[in-house]
């Protein structure tokens, strides 16, 4: 948490030698905001008829490691957009790091564009020295530690390399350096792992979360729900530019209850279409070695697995831990026919398969 005690809002305030009450007002509100790396209230963005972004409320407290998901069109790259003054907002209020415009703070953050957006004629050590040089990173050990950064990502020797000589993964990881090499107090990720392998996945994931522990707010922007289930602690959901969930990773997953089994029967050859039969179960999706039992609303898993059990013995079986993906859906879809959840869950795992972020 940040120490306020010698702040002089701080002390401003308790003097309690304001002229006027709006006047307390408004050294009030700065002070339930310092603690805030990025705030948003009731920011609307319309491009035509298309409302981008429908009067969004976010707060990201400092030290955050928030994920912002939803699929393809959901409105998070304008969003990002946004917070970064890329785009203004129709309507509505951004604040980052305390400042009215992320221009205002420019050193203090670390962007990670969708697009990506190398110079595309420089050599990889002359534009990571111009983009620490905009930071305010330049100096004498600048070139060291752009070598120790690249060769952290797997990109020993390529600082002689023209950056159109990239393939995509690796100018991914160049454009990752850049944005972590001034050691920023918020880090902007908009789809950083998109057209990596994962190998490169995993590294650039351990990096974020070095990133985190140094104390650096991260808000990582992503379609693919299970990388940001696997990084973040708290996850705000958009679809539709509309904010349809907003809590910590783990109050998300107590307030879901499981409605899914995992089944995994001892012969391969096992039918588990059967299993439709159990009262507690509403269907059965085929899986990799199995099945999953997906469960009627209020039904108890126990006595559904011991029925499972009971007509097919198995060589494994568990509650299923309820998935960022599962509940998006049920969100979204509500009490729509199954055929709209399945729908929904096709354009997700297309969207992951393509790559492609929105």
């Amino acid at each position: 948490m940040l120490f306020l005690g010698d702040s002089p809002v701080v002390k401003r305030y308790f003097d309690c030698s304001f002229r006027s009450l709006r006047e307390a007002q408004g050294y009030f509100i700065e002070f339930l905001h310092m603690d805030t790396a990025i705030r948003m209230r009731g920011v609307t963005k319309t491009f035509g008829a298309l409302t981008a972004v429908d009067r969004l409320d976010l707060d990201v407290p400092r030290g955050g490691l928030y994920g912002f998901i939803g699929p393809n069109g959901a409105g998070k790259t304008t969003t990002i957009r946004m917070i970064m003054s890329i785009l203004f907002p129709d309507s509505g209020e951004i604040s980052i790091l305390q400042r009215p415009s992320a221009l205002e703070a420019k050193d203090r953050i670390g962007y990670l564009p969708e697009e990506r957006g190398l110079y595309r004629r420089m050599r990889v050590l002359a534009f990571l020295r111009y983009m620490a040089r905009l930071k305010g990173a330049d100096g004498p050990f600048v070139d060291r530690e752009i070598s120790a950064a690249l060769e952290r990502v797997g990109l020993t020797g390529v600082e002689r390399k023209r950056c159109d000589e990239l393939s995509k993964g690796m100018s991914q990881k160049v454009q990752f350096v850049a944005a972590t090499l001034h050691r920023p107090d918020l880090l902007i990720l908009d789809e950083p792992f998109s057209g990596l392998d994962p190998l490169s996945m995993r590294t650039l994931r351990d990096i974020v979360l070095e990133e985190h522990a140094r104390g650096a707010t991260i808000l990582l922007s992503t379609h693919v729900m299970p990388q940001a289930e696997d990084i973040c602690e708290h996850i705000v959901m958009v679809h539709a530019g509309r904010k349809v969930l907003d809590d910590d990773l783990a109050a998300i997953r107590g307030r879901y209850d499981p409605r899914s089994i995992r089944f995994e029967p001892l012969r391969p050859d096992a039918d588990t279409d059967g299993l439709t039969a159990i009262p507690e179960v509403e269907r059965v999706r085929r899986a990799d070695r199995g099945a999953e039992v997906l469960l009627r609303d209020n039904a108890d898993p126990t006595a559904a697995m011991r029925r499972i059990l009971d007509m097919l013995p198995a060589a494994r079986i568990e509650l299923a831990r309820p998935r960022l993906e599962d509940i998006f859906i049920r969100l979204v879809a509500g009490e729509a026919p199954v055929d709209e959840h399945d729908r929904l869950r096709a354009a997700l795992q297309n969207a992951s398969a393509d790559g492609d972020g929105a």
